[in-house]
C-alpha cells in the first residue's frame, strides 16, 4: 500500500494544545503516514531576528546576551509544550532532554557569530532550520506518548539531498529517490522536518520561505505517495482572498498549473513551488481543514492533472503586494540587442530573482519583490547600460491576476478573459500601471495602484463571480 505524505505547517502550530489536534487527525488516518512539519508559527522570523542581531552586533555582549535569552525563551516555549501533551513523567523529562540538546546546538551556531563576525550562508540556512528540527522531535514523542508507532527522521538521515544552493535549493531526486524511499519505507508514522534538505557535502540548504511544501512535495515524489495531504485552517482555494472580497466560491478541483499560479499570484495556501516535484507524477494534492475535524479527512481542494475549462474560465482571482517595477528608460531599449541579457546578468549577480519582464520600445519593465527593488536599482544604475538613458523604481503597486484553465485559449470566451478583467478593474475606478497576458496558458495579471488592490480584487471577483457578472 503507497503511503500518504501529510504536511502540517506553522498556522496548525501556534499553541501548546494544537499539537493535540495534529495528533488527533495523524490517528484518524489510522494507516502508515509521512509527516512533514514546519516550525510552530512565528519561530522562523524570530530565528531570522535573530540572526540579523548577531550579524549587526558580531563581538558584543548585548548581541551575544540577546541571542542568549532568544534560546532561553525557546527552552520554556518547548518546555510549556511538552506540560500539555506528555503526561508521563519520565517521557516528558526524555524528551525535554532531547530537545535542549538541540537547542544547544542552535546556541553553538548563534555563539559562534559573535566570535567569527559573521554569518556564512551554511551557517544561515543551519540555524533557520531549527523551527522545523524542534518540531519534528516535538510531535513525534509527543505521538508515541499516545501510543502510536512513530519516530523522528532528519533530511540528512534520510538523504534527501538538494542542489546545494543556500537558501533557495531544489531537490536533487536523481540523488534523492533511492535513499529517502528506503529510509522511509516501512508500517508507522515517520515525522521529518520540512523547509530544508542537504547538499552532498552534508550541509542543511534550505528550500526557501514557505518550504517545507515543497519539502513535504519533494518526499511524496521519492516515495511515490498516494497523495500528498496539507492541512491548514481554511476550507482550501477559494475564488479570493475572503479577508479582501465578500461571498468568495469554494473551489473543489484545480489544475497543478492553476494552483502554481494561483500561489504565485499571492494565494497563500500553498508555497508556488509544491507543485513541481509532482507535475509529472500524477500524484494528487489534497488540501483539508483542520478547524473542521467532523469532516475527517474530506478534501475541500484537490489539485491534480485534470484539466476542466469551466463556463466562465476563471476559477479564482488572486493578489500581492510583494511586487516592485524596476524601469528601464531609453528611446530603443526595446529594439537594441543586449540590454536585458546585461540586466539579468547583473540581477543575476546580485542574487535577485525576476518576476517577470515587460516591453516596449522606449522601457523595459522588470517585476520583482519589493524587498529587493533597491539593490536591483543598485545593480543596475550603477551598471552603465549603452542605450538607457535612465533607471526608475515604483514599489507603490500591487499585482492583480485571474487564474483559470482556458484564459488564453481562442474560444468566443477564452479570449476576451484579460480584457473583461481590466475592463472591470477600470469601471471600479482601479488605476492600472500595466496590464499581461500570454506568460502563462492559464493566468493573466495586471498591476494596479497599490491602495486599490482590494478594489480591484472586489471589482474583478464581482464581475466573474457576482450577482451581475456578465
Amino acid at each position: 500500500m503507497k503511503k500518504i505524505v501529510v504536511k502540517f505547517g506553522g498556522s496548525n502550530l501556534r499553541r501548546p494544545e494544537d499539537i493535540d489536534r495534529v495528533a488527533g487527525v495523524v490517528q484518524t488516518y489510522n494507516r502508515p503516514l509521512v509527516l512533514v512539519v514546519s516550525a510552530f508559527y512565528g519561530i522562523t522570523n524570530a530565528l531570522i531576528e535573530c540572526v540579523q542581531a548577531a550579524r549587526k552586533g558580531a563581538g558584543t555582549i548585548s548581541a551575544l546576551e540577546e541571542s542568549q535569552d532568544y534560546t532561553l525563551s525557546l527552552r520554556a516555549l518547548k518546555k510549556e509544550i511538552l506540560e500539555a501533551n506528555i503526561k508521563d513523567p519520565a517521557q516528558r523529562a526524555k524528551t525535554e532532554a532531547a530537545l535542549n540538546a538541540r537547542l544547544d546546538q542552535l546556541t553553538r551556531y548563534l555563539t559562534g557569530i559573535h566570535y567569527i563576525g559573521d554569518v556564512p550562508d551554511f551557517v544561515n540556512d543551519a540555524i533557520l532550520s531549527y523551527g522545523e528540527r524542534l518540531s519534528s522531535l516535538l510531535l513525534a514523542d509527543v505521538l508515541q506518548s499516545r501510543g502510536i508507532n512513530a519516530r523522528e527522521a532528519l533530511p540528512e538521515d534520510i538523504g534527501l539531498v538538494s542542489d546545494g544552493v543556500f537558501g533557495n535549493a531544489a531537490c536533487d531526486f536523481d540523488a534523492s529517490t533511492g535513499p529517502v524511499a528506503k529510509a522511509l519505507a516501512g508500517d508507522g508514522v515517520i515525522v521529518v522536518p520540512g523547509f530544508y534538505g542537504v547538499s552532498r557535502e552534508g550541509k542543511p540548504t534550505l528550500f526557501g520561505r514557505g518550504g517545507s511544501d515543497y519539502s513535504a512535495a519533494s518526499i511524496a515524489r521519492c516515495i511515490g505517495a498516494e497523495s500528498l495531504d496539507v492541512w491548514k485552517d481554511v476550507d482550501g482555494f477559494l475564488s479570493a482572498d475572503p479577508g479582501a472580497v465578500s461571498a468568495p466560491q469554494p473551489i473543489a478541483r484545480l489544475h497543478y498549473l492553476e494552483a502554481a499560479e494561483l500561489s504565485y499570484f499571492g494565494a497563500k495556501i500553498l508555497h508556488p513551488r509544491t507543485v513541481e516535484p509532482l507535475f509529472d507524477q500524477g500524484i494528487p494534492i489534497r488540501i483539508l481543514n483542520i478547524t473542521k475535524p467532523e469532516l475527517g479527512l474530506h478534501p475541500f481542494t484537490v489539485i491534480d492533472a485534470e484539466r476542466t475549462v469551466t463556463h466562465d474560465v476563471v476559477k479564482s482571482v488572486s493578489s500581492s503586494d510583494d511586487v516592485a517595477i524596476l524601469k528601464l528608460h531609453g528611446p530603443g531599449v526595446g529594439f537594441k540587442p543586449g540590454i536585458l541579457a546585461e540586466v539579468t546578468s547583473a540581477l543575476d549577480r546580485s542574487g535577485i530573482n525576476i518576476k517577470s519582464v515587460l516591453t516596449a520600445q522606449t522601457a523595459i519593465n522588470v517585476l520583482l519583490a519589493r524587498g529587493h527593488l533597491d539593490a536591483a536599482y543598485e545593480a543596475v544604475a550603477g551598471h552603465h547600460i549603452p542605450g538607457v538613458v535612465e533607471v526608475s523604481r515604483n514599489d507603490a503597486v500591487a499585482i492583480v491576476a485571474v487564474v483559470g484553465d482556458g484564459v488564453l485559449d481562442a474560444s468566443n470566451v477564452g479570449s476576451a478573459i484579460a480584457s473583461r478583467a481590466l475592463s472591470a478593474a477600470l469601471a471600479g475606478g482601479v488605476r492600472v500601471t500595466l496590464a499581461a497576458a500570454g506568460a502563462s496558458e492559464v493566468a493573466a495579471y495586471m498591476l494596479v495602484d497599490r491602495r486599490d488592490r482590494k478594489l480591484a480584487l472586489q471589482a474583478i471577483h464581482d464581475h466573474f463571480f457576482g450577482d451581475g457578472k456578465q
